[in-house]
């Protein structure tokens, strides 16, 4: 497990930009090649969808032969509501690149039968050859895409009955602080269907955050804290701001701090 540790959110979002570029280029995909790119909502990766926006504008990354998958979705929202990670990602990112519609995967939350769709949704995913690289965030409580507290960590794709504090911190970040407008499920992708990507990346930023990043990576893997599951993949990119280490031990944010001319490599040539 590698921790990056950077200044400011605003710096997350540009060194993750820089090493999704990377590694989709290093990828050399092409028409019978597909580098599989899984993808978060929410505020934190806002910034990254921005400087990947401008990396496109100016030539130096293209999404032609990349495919998607999201990681949830809520349950009974339109896909058009303001509100839907259908809209959030069209708005955010996909209208903006050269990403061909039908590599873009997302749970289907007005499916007639969800458990059904869940079940094609990780058909799709292994059909595709599997995740390249998942990227996601986690809750002030620990959780990842909307396996909450409790979840299994071998988990699938499936439905989800959102938990009281997430259902709060939704109503209060997206829903006009109106609880009744927020959906009570999701469908998401589980512990398990993240832990089979070959490598995971995760943004976490802000000192709401920093209790959940100590419990992922400074104590035992438990499934009352989800994201902690990382800790049994062999392959996880964590990237933080200062804000995010108040929790963690001094010595483990030197140790990390220490390493950043070995993790600045990951990144360089990057946007060339």
């Amino acid at each position: 497990m590698r921790l990056v540790i950077l200044e400011t959110s605003k710096s997350v979002g540009e060194w993750a930009a820089k090493y999704v570029a990377k590694r989709i280029k290093d990828f050399q995909p092409g028409p019978d090649k597909y580098f599989v790119l899984g993808l978060p909502t929410g505020s934190t990766p806002l910034g990254m969808y921005k400087y990947l926006i401008e990396y496109h504008r100016q030539g130096k990354i293209s999404f032609k032969y990349v495919k998607t998958f999201n990681m949830d979705e809520y349950v009974d929202l339109p896909r058009d509501h303001p509100q839907s990670y259908h809209h959030f990602m069209y708005q955010n990112f996909f209208q903006h690149i050269d990403i061909d519609p039908k590599n873009v995967h997302i749970l289907d939350g007005n499916a007639s039968d969800l458990n059904a769709e869940c079940e094609r949704y990780e058909a799709e995913i292994v059909r595709a050859g599997g995740v390249e690289l998942f990227i996601g965030g986690i809750g002030a409580d620990g959780h990842i895409a909307f396996n909450e507290p409790g979840s299994s960590l071998a988990s699938r794709t499936r439905v989800k009955t959102l938990a009281e504090d997430t259902l709060r911190a939704n109503a209060a970040s997206f829903f006009d602080n109106d609880m009744n407008q927020v959906p009570k499920q999701a469908l998401t992708v589980g512990c398990g269907t993240i832990l089979d990507a070959k490598e995971v990346m995760i943004l976490i930023t802000g000192a709401q955050k920093s209790f959940a990043l100590y419990k992922t990576i400074e104590e035992g893997v438990s499934h009352m804290w989800t994201a902690s599951c990382l800790q049994q993949h062999g392959n996880v990119l964590l990237i933080c701001d200062d804000d995010a280490t108040l929790e963690l031990r001094v010595k483990t944010v030197k140790y990390f701090k220490g390493l950043m001319t070995v993790h600045s490599k990951l990144i360089e040539d990057s946007t060339d």
